[in-house]
């Protein structure tokens, strides 16, 4: 792994001039003059100034007059930088390039956070983004609600707030508790906080599967006390999992942590122009929202009038009535061969990648590496070489019969939520596309080899971590234990030292208080699966923390593991008797999957406390609050959705708008009953699903011959490191059978930016990158929500057919559908 967005380490510096270099390393998003920026005197800044020797102080700002002697000083000058700080010094040195160009680098403690403003923002924003992104798990098309809409908005709201209310101080009753209702200026510190409370609350829960499941199926209505209890559950047992990454993977200055990198990058300029405006600040957010306008402005195009934009498939315009030109051509169904797209949607967030904007250039190269092996090799193999034992379902998801028919699943289950054994043995096995059959042997992989992965090349990183850790236990500093802060000497690390770090007893009273409740739900017999499974569900969990967030932190690359865990609940059920209700794998799945995400997302935005110097309790208090506003509003709009829109979920009702669709639920039954009745024993004795476990002996293979490879020719040009095959497998088990546009130009898009301009732009590449990053997809997102509202709310509103939105096709590949096997 490398620690630098083009993946190549120290050798980035080829590209960059030595005079860019020196300068780059002492300016960060901030070009202010010495007349525009903020005088020592006037803020109020914590640095470490009594941990820098003196004399070396004095000794480096000789140093550095005589440099500029030599060479003009920059136009620009970093206002974060402290007074007392060069670029030389360890503090600054220890932090990657493209942090120190964004983070700021003084902190003044005094700014207030927890405020009765704060309050008053989280429960303006976090209900409209509950009721929105739960309601979408359901339709066919959805109402996005961007964390950088949060933002945004709420700088402007935090602000005008700060101006307008009056400033009264209020006792809180029957305490000595007094505040303040508007205590001075809206700070920065109160706006990470409401976007963190925003980015626990204003999200869906994974608990709405089993319960839509539960009682769309198989008509189980289980009290809404117990329910809203297992998703609050979930959430904080995801969330108290975070104490066994955040050692690892928060402090280290080299864990960069890509999404949280560029909120900061937006915080930091929102900051500077609300407090300190400087040419520079006012030109990125000129540019901000200009790029925010112009792709909100384009989307209308691919995304509704002319959505032939959305894939250019240039082999269906040479023949557009040849089936083969059109499979081998086309984008929404076919390989996506020289396929081009110009929808933000298909080229800004590749598969699991995130934007092209904020992942490691390597990590676009093996995704797209994998996305031309699946589509472009294999996907041909299949279709005409004969790489397939079974010809139908090439690109489909679904559940075949042996003669191609779709499968009647619902007929598997008996009433008593048991396998129907006699109409299992007139049916006859279940039978899968050959994609679907490779995607899963891929996932598979995935799951072990990310394990291999960070035992071998992380193993330096996890043991540094550990002896620290240990270390901690050990050492005291004026009677008391070093904190994790002392033992880092970057600068962010510095100014941390000023606040107190969450206890440990915090993350395992959280865990307890979820423990308890899931214990007494599924103890008492609901929720369908044993209760021997949950530890397993914490167990799989725990071990999947560190490496999968390490991969996440380094490459902004997250793994999903679904599948494993539900075959992993579909081995266990299947060894004992009962409980073969397929919902059980469901309450599996998002209490396994919940332990993982949800840790991500706390450490992620604990990183994102760490780059903006907000006090660790005030951010773990957020995440916990923002949960508690958001989880109540999930479940009214699941039992909403359930109560008024159920008969079209279960297509007894045909639904006018065509979006009340449940298209995921069906699948999740699908998968379950697969896992879950059938049974992976059973599964697996089957010709075409045979080698399928091969794919975990896979997985643990390959990054064993890659790290010998590494540590054999550890200066090859090949950098074998790089070569991270979880990345390439997680890829490689990604379904294209509706979209496979996108990637060309994404890779396209990734080179220009994360290579060219990084590598001869880097002045320009680190005053905008980020906040391009945020323009975009701000302006996909409104662009998203102005359509929804404006044709899809109501009744759907289609777009007229015209050459662009041509019927049958819209990129004009009118034979697809008449391609055999697919």
């Amino acid at each position: 792994m490398s620690y630098f967005p083009d993946g190549l380490g120290a050798s980035v510096l080829e590209g960059i001039s030595p005079d860019t270099t020196s300068n780059a390393e002492i300016s960060s998003t901030s070009d202010a003059s010495e007349k525009t920026a903020v005088p020592p005197a006037q803020s109020r800044v914590t640095t470490p100034g009594s941990e820098l020797n003196e004399k070396k102080e004095k000794e480096k700002k000789d140093n550095d007059n005589d440099k500029n002697k030599e060479k003009p000083t920059p136009d620009y000058k970093s206002e974060e930088v402290g007074a007392d700080l060069g670029p030389d010094d360890a503090a600054i040195q220890d932090l990657p390039w493209h942090v120190r160009r964004i983070v700021s680098l003084h902190d003044d403690t005094t700014l207030p956070t927890i405020t009765f403003r704060y309050f008053l923002l989280v429960f303006l924003f976090v209900p409209p983004g509950a009721f929105l992104q739960q309601m979408n798990m359901f339709r066919t098309t959805s109402a996005p609600y961007s964390i950088f809409f949060v933002q945004i908005a709420a700088s402007y709201v935090g602000d005008w707030m700060g101006k307008s209310m009056p400033a009264w101080e209020v006792k809180v009753p029957f305490t000595k508790w007094r505040f303040n209702t508007n205590p001075g200026p809206f700070s920065v510190k109160e706006h990470v906080l409401v976007v963190i409370a925003a980015a626990s609350g204003a999200t869906y829960n994974l608990a709405w599967a089993p319960l839509s499941l539960s009682e769309l199926y198989f008509k189980d209505q289980i009290n809404p006390a117990i329910w809203i209890a297992f998703m609050l559950a979930i959430v904080w047992t995801g969330y108290s999992y975070a104490a066994i990454g955040r050692q690892f993977l928060v402090y280290d200055p080299q864990q960069p942590w890509f999404d949280a990198l560029c909120q900061t990058a937006l915080f930091e300029t929102q900051t500077r122009q609300r407090e300190f405006p400087s040419p520079v600040s006012r030109r990125q957010m000129k540019v901000f929202f200009f790029t925010l306008l112009a792709v909100a402005t384009w989307q209308f195009l691919p995304e509704y009038v002319f959505p032939m934009l959305s894939s250019l498939a240039f082999l269906c315009w040479v023949a557009p009535n040849n089936p083969a030109a059109n499979f081998i051509g086309g984008g929404l169904g076919g390989m996506g061969f020289l396929n081009l797209s110009l929808n933000w949607s298909c080229v800004g967030n590749l598969s699991a990648i995130g934007s092209l904007f904020l992942t490691p250039w390597y990590t676009q190269v093996i995704v797209f590496s994998a996305f031309v092996v699946n589509c472009w090799i294999l996907l041909p193999l299949a279709k005409w070489g004969g790489l397939g034992i079974w010809e139908h379902g090439l690109m489909s998801n679904r559940l075949f019969m042996e003669n191609g028919t779709k499968y009647p699943v619902l007929e598997l289950i008996t009433p008593q939520v048991t396998l129907n054994e006699t109409a299992y043995a007139e049916l006859g096995p279940l039978y899968v596309g050959a994609q679907l059959l490779w995607g899963t042997f891929f996932d598979y992989a995935s799951y072990t080899s990310v394990l291999v992965w960070m035992g071998l090349f992380g193993y330096p990183h996890l043991k540094s971590t550990i002896i620290k850790f240990l270390e901690r236990q050990r050492v005291t500093k004026e009677g008391k234990k070093l904190t994790v802060n002392e033992q880092y000497n970057d600068q962010l690390n510095v100014l941390m030292r000023s606040y107190e770090e969450v206890p440990l007893s915090w993350f395992i009273l959280l865990f307890l208080v979820s423990f308890i409740i899931i214990v007494t739900i599924v103890g008492t017999g609901y929720l369908y699966i044993p209760l021997w499974t949950y530890f397993i569900a914490l167990a799989t969990g725990a071990i999947v923390v560190i490496p999968l967030g390490w991969l996440y932190s380094l490459s902004n690359f997250q793994l999903p593991i679904g599948t494993t865990n539900e075959l992993l609940y579909g081995l266990m059920v299947n060894a004992i008797p009962g409980y073969k209700n397929p919902v059980g794998a469901s309450v599996y799945g998002s209490i396994a999957g919940n332990a993982w995400y949800r840790a991500q997302y706390l450490l992620q935005d604990q990183k994102l406390g760490h780059y903006m110097h907000v006090p660790p309790k005030t951010v773990f208090f957020s995440q916990i609050f923002g949960s508690l506003v958001g989880v109540p509003i999930n479940y009214a709009v699941i039992r909403w959705v359930l109560d008024k829109k159920g008969d079209y979920l279960l297509a007894e009702t045909r639904d006018p708008t065509n979006q009340w669709t449940g298209q995921t639920l069906t699948l999740q039954l699908t998968i379950a009953t697969q896992y879950v009745l059938i049974g992976p024993k059973r599964l697996f004795t089957h010709a075409i699903y045979r080698p399928l476990p091969y794919g975990f002996l896979l997985g643990a293979l390959v990054p064993l011959c890659l790290y010998t490879l590494h540590r054999l020719f550890p200066r090859s040009k090949l950098r074998f490191h790089l070569w991270n095959c979880t990345i390439f497998f997680c890829t490689l088990s990604t379904f294209w059978g509706n979209i496979s546009t996108g990637y060309l130009s994404g890779i396209i898009g990734g080179f220009v930016v994360m290579y060219w301009a990084y590598r001869h732009h880097y002045e320009v590449w680190a005053r905008y990158n980020y906040i391009l990053a945020a323009a975009f997809d701000s302006g996909y997102n409104l662009n998203a929500l102005v359509l929804w509202m404006c044709f899809s709310a109501g009744k759907r509103v289609l777009m007229p057919y015209w050459w662009g939105n041509a019927e049958g096709s819209v990129e004009r590949c009118f034979k697809l559908d008449e391609v055999k096997g697919l």
